[in-house]
């Protein structure tokens, strides 16, 4: 007998060895959704939609499942199943899996007759400053933007006239047999001519080219609200791509924000930080600074003597407004060391002088001591 290292088909399809028909149906429709590779984001979807289909073709065929069920995987002549003399298993998984899971997955809305489809949807970028992101602001833009075309009514078909699809008879889908692996695979597409409206243009719309759409200069409104996050997209709804062939929704236009980066903010949600550099007198002795502000009063920065490079001051609420808590974040100061580029002599004289007061006795004494006691 040869041995195999397949799973054994029953634990795949997760059933008894005494499952029904139904039973065995209802768990292979449950996993093929699951693991259909056009669907699932599993790493190992492809392999495990392979697996599953074996385990069902051979259970749901009642001679090749008596055959599984007395031999297992390998056949009374020590063939192993799977291949079952190099013909493949035939699978209409549209009958299996319902024509809904693939106009899911395909972009269908049903028959081209009945199905009412929508447009794609439109982004763009908008940047704002962090003023208009902290006061909130009212936008005006002009955009080119897609419309159904008015001379046929967004159809693309001269006077609106259109005939039925010689590809899809109508129907808008087209079913489509491939190769995956082993197994014959029926599957049903929108059929590419029509683009699933099931109709096609009797003669192309000449002021659109049978595209169905027109280019027009739009006028848009909107509102940034005050708060808002860096990525926020706001909904324009209908002003996206008209719908194919006129028949159905128009599609939206989302307008992402971007914010354009501020001269010494940044920001983390609700607070804004900021670094400070300051040179060494003003950390030894302390210093105060004052910078306008985004709420149009100034920032006071207070910092106490001997503060350290690397310590942060916190402003309570002077930050931006809370999209959720109504209030106001924080500004938060990180202080750092300014180191100069360049000393003049006269200064470096001064500094001479005043490097033995400056020096971190203490610390070196420390350090000192350390080093003698390993070594002793």
């Amino acid at each position: 007998m040869v041995m195999s290292d397949k799973r054994d088909y029953y634990e795949v399809l997760g059933v008894e060895k005494n499952a029904s028909a139904g039973d065995l149906k209802n768990a292979f429709r449950s996993l093929a959704r699951k693991y259909h590779p056009d669907r699932s984001s599993e790493e190992n979807a492809e392999d495990m939609f392979k697996e599953i289909q074996e385990a069902y073709a051979v259970l749901s065929d009642q001679e090749k499942r008596a055959q599984y069920d007395r031999f297992g995987h390998g056949g009374p002549s020590g063939s192993p199943f799977g291949g079952f003399g190099g013909g493949g298993f035939n699978i209409n998984l549209e009958d299996i899996l319902g024509g809904d899971f693939f106009s899911n997955i395909f972009g269908g809305g049903g028959g081209g007759r009945s199905g009412r489809r929508r447009g794609n949807d439109i982004r763009m970028l908008h940047t704002v400053s962090l003023q208009d992101i902290f006061s909130g602001s009212s936008e005006e833009i002009e955009l080119d933007l897609p419309s159904p075309c008015e001379a046929c009514d967004g159809s693309g078909a001269e006077g609106g006239i259109t005939e039925s699809c010689s590809d899809c008879s109508g129907q808008g889908r087209v079913r489509m047999r491939q190769q995956v692996g082993p197994f014959v695979q029926d599957v049903v597409r929108e059929c590419p001519t029509c683009h699933g409206a099931g109709q096609t243009a009797a003669n192309a719309c000449s002021p659109c080219d049978g595209t169905g759409q027109s280019i027009k200069s739009t006028t848009l409104r909107f509102s940034i609200p005050a708060g808002a996050e860096e990525g926020t997209r706001l909904r324009m709804r209908g002003r996206g791509q008209p719908a194919p062939q006129g028949k159905g929704q128009q599609g939206d236009l989302f307008i992402e924000i971007e914010v354009e980066p501020h001269p010494w903010f940044e920001r983390s949600g609700p607070d804004l930080i900021m670094s400070l550099p300051l040179g060494y007198a003003d950390l030894v002795l302390g210093t105060t600074i004052t910078l306008e502000h985004l709420d149009g009063k100034d920032l006071t920065i207070k910092v106490p003597a001997g503060t350290n490079s690397g310590e942060t001051l916190e402003i309570r609420k002077r930050g931006l407004p809370g999209r959720r808590s109504g209030g106001r974040g924080d500004v938060i100061v990180l202080v750092k060391l300014h180191m100069p580029k360049k000393v003049d002599k006269k200064s470096k004289k001064a500094l001479q002088e005043l490097k033995p007061a400056l020096a971190p006795k203490d610390l070196l004494e420390r350090i000192k001591k350390d080093a003698h006691d390993r070594r002793s």
